[in-house]
């Protein structure tokens, strides 16, 4: 046992000490990567030859003047091309809610940047399978236009349906969406792919302040929802989090807009959440 014990304290040493010289020598770096593994663990594939980015209209990259394609996923897509990635899928579709997601018929169909039948959730599991262990990573945001309803800036209130309508998109994610996902991008047993679920911004935060709250527990139900699926892509504190008034919401957004007064991002918004993924993911 003497033996033993003093061997292993002769092969681990050496261990310890290249340790302690990177922690001494390059401290930010070092504390930096720790914190990343930390984070996500031993779980993150890294980019493959093909994007596929899913959602509503965030993920279409939806503007009021029209401009369609400085989107968030246009911007994260031009860092992956630098990390290998030769290839954009984005399915995304305007007023995609988690129902719609799964079921079909999205209310705006025709918002869409890639012409596809039956549902988001059928086409992007197709994709997957006919190109198995190709994609990564699978960004997804999802669940605004389920509870945009309870939502009533007019007095600022919630609806009582609010409970019952997040419970439901759990329900939809971690039961359906991000279990399929999951399986189609594990091939052999092997996980081949990342999945990054955004969390939301809070257009409304300056008009309704008192509102934040909801937004706030919204998202974190969706960080939990994604736990064991995959990674969050922190928008929500990106764009300033839950400081009122929030400066950001009229650069990020076109809420103060004059002419549109709108809850989607701006071309710069849309940098900012890019950003968010590219923090979120480690790549």
């Amino acid at each position: 046992m003497l033996r033993k014990s003093r061997l292993f304290r002769l092969l681990i040493a050496p261990f310890f000490l290249v340790i302690s010289l990177a922690v001494l020598v390059f401290p930010n770096s070092m504390a930096s990567s720790l914190a990343s593994l930390s984070a996500h663990g031993s779980s993150i594939v890294g980019p493959k030859k093909y994007y596929l980015a899913l959602g509503d209209s965030l993920a279409f990259g939806y503007q009021p003047d029209f401009n369609f394609f400085q989107g968030y996923v246009d911007y994260f897509y031009e860092n992956l091309e630098k990390h290998g990635v030769e290839h954009l899928v984005n399915l995304g579709c305007f007023a995609e809610s988690s129902t719609t997601f799964i079921n079909g018929k999205c209310p705006v169909w025709y918002l869409r940047k890639q012409w596809y039948s039956g549902s988001q959730l059928e086409n992007a599991l197709k994709f997957l399978h006919s190109h198995k262990g190709q994609v990564s990573p699978v960004t997804l945001d999802i669940g605004a236009n389920d509870l945009q309803r309870d939502v009533k800036t007019s007095n600022c209130t919630i609806s009582p349906n609010f409970d019952a309508d997040l419970a439901r998109l759990d329900k939809d994610l971690t039961t359906v969406i991000l279990p399929q996902l999951k399986r189609a991008l594990t091939v052999n047993g092997k996980l081949t792919g990342d999945i990054v679920l955004m969390n939301y911004y809070d257009p409304y935060q300056n008009i309704c302040p008192k509102q934040v709250s909801y937004i706030e527990q919204f998202n974190q139900h969706l960080a939990h929802d994604v736990e064991g699926f995959g990674s969050i892509g922190d928008v929500y504190n990106a764009f300033g989090g839950s400081k009122t008034p929030n400066p950001n919401i009229c650069t990020y957004t076109w809420m103060c807009s004059r002419l549109f007064h709108e809850i989607h991002a701006t071309s710069r918004g849309y940098s900012v959440i890019a950003s968010a993924f590219e923090k979120s993911i480690g790549y």
